[in-house]
């Protein structure tokens, strides 16, 4: 994983924009999300480091995720964010696809078929 580039993240989740995604979204300890379908209306990134996410989707509604420091883009079609704490353990994590994700034994895996 990346260290969040503001700019380079910024660019990654406006490619989202206007198209049905599925959100993995997940707090570390507390809840998850996961592969909830959704048209993302808008996206947005704030913050001096960690970082702060928010995707508006119809009806007024905001995914929201706070915590982030780190990045991975495989490709156009998937992003995941993710934030370490000091110690280096995940505490947040927000995935978008273009596709769903499938999950064994608690490990996200993407179907790009």
């Amino acid at each position: 994983m990346k260290s969040i580039h503001k700019s380079t993240v910024s660019q990654a989740l406006r490619a989202f924009i206007g198209q049905q995604v599925y959100v993995h979204a997940e707090a570390i300890p507390g809840g998850f999300l996961r592969n909830i379908s959704v048209e993302v209306e808008q996206c947005m990134i704030a913050g001096e480091g960690p970082y702060r996410v928010a995707i508006r989707i119809p009806y007024n509604g905001w995914i929201r995720m706070e915590g982030l420091t780190h990045y991975v883009s495989e490709s156009e079609e998937r992003l995941l964010l993710a934030g370490h704490d000091d110690q280096g353990r995940i505490t947040t994590v927000l995935e978008l696809s273009l596709r769903p994700f499938h999950f064994t034994k608690g490990v996200s895996t993407y179907d790009g078929t």
